[in-house]
């Protein structure tokens, strides 16, 4: 009987708002950023990155991104903080 190992789970968290110029990651107004959610993988937080930048296509000023934020927590990727 072979043992299924469990996927690592990866910290993505999704969150947009309004940019003061749409070259530059300036936001508008910190207050009014749009957190989206955090996700175990890329591709859920890629499908919930898709829906907020679809809902928002009539504002040119508005980004929405995926951070990677388990890049920042475990830079080395050795399973270690910091």
């Amino acid at each position: 009987m072979s043992e299924t190992k469990k996927p690592d789970q990866l910290l993505h968290l999704v969150f947009g708002g309004e940019l003061v110029d749409p070259m530059k990651t300036e936001f508008r107004d910190l207050k009014n950023v749009d957190f989206v959610g955090a996700y175990p993988n890329f591709a859920e937080a890629r499908a919930a990155w898709k829906g907020a930048a679809q809902r928002s296509v009539d504002n040119a000023h508005m980004r929405y991104f995926v951070l990677h934020a388990h890049d920042l927590i475990d830079p080395d990727h050795d399973g270690i903080i910091g």
